[in-house]
């Protein structure tokens, strides 16, 4: 599952069996990005704050269909197939057209957004992702403001950055100690929005 010790969820006391218990899914399965972090729970709690509320917060406006789809294109650049098989599956759900997602992903295996069934807006947000992720000094207030102009006010521009701040750091995670998908329930998430404290995954 990963390259350093993990706590099995079997084993887990004290603080740790407590975050355990809120971030389940089915038969008490807890994700492998989220158990790597189990020697130090205090970590996994600030990475899962921050997960919720950066992806599934009601406070969003940008539709969280497409927050998974720069969560995909990220981890795609970022070559983190744990995140994008993970939010693939996820984003399959909430789009609720598989046709669909398929020609999106393709077209992030491709690296051609332009190929894939977005609206031109949401194209363009992907190439801010793009330069985020591979060069980051590289954006300019021209960036933003070309954001602006295809129709993101600056609350939804600042949910693009996040979430693909996350997922630089998702993807680190992930890459740097050798999770697997091995034992996950894949497209799980926190999916109740309203309430920022209820992290299950269903």
């Amino acid at each position: 599952m990963a390259w350093i010790r993990t706590v099995p969820f079997e084993e887990a006391t004290g603080k740790l069996k407590k975050l355990y218990e809120r971030v389940t899914g089915p038969g008490n399965n807890v994700d492998n990005i989220m158990m790597v972090h189990s020697l130090r729970p205090h970590s996994m709690e600030g990475h899962m704050a921050l997960y919720k509320n950066v992806l599934h917060h009601t406070g969003n406006k940008v539709p969280k269909w497409f927050l998974e789809v720069l969560g995909v294109w990220v981890s795609s650049l970022n070559d983190c197939a744990y995140c994008v098989e993970h939010h693939f599956a996820g984003l399959q759900r909430l789009l609720g057209d598989e046709a669909r997602g398929r020609a999106i992903r393709a077209a992030i295996e491709a690296r051609d957004p332009e190929g894939a069934p977005l609206e031109a807006a949401q194209v363009l947000a992907m190439g801010y992702a793009r330069m985020l992720t591979e060069e980051p000094s590289s954006v300019k207030e021209a960036d933003i403001e070309a954001l602006r102009e295809a129709g993101f006010d600056d609350s939804q521009i600042l949910e693009i950055n996040q979430v693909t701040a996350y997922f630089a750091y998702a993807n680190r995670t992930v890459l740097g100690l050798g999770c697997s998908t091995k034992g996950d329930v894949l497209g799980l998430s926190p999916n109740n929005s309203e309430n920022p404290d209820d992290w299950g995954h269903k």
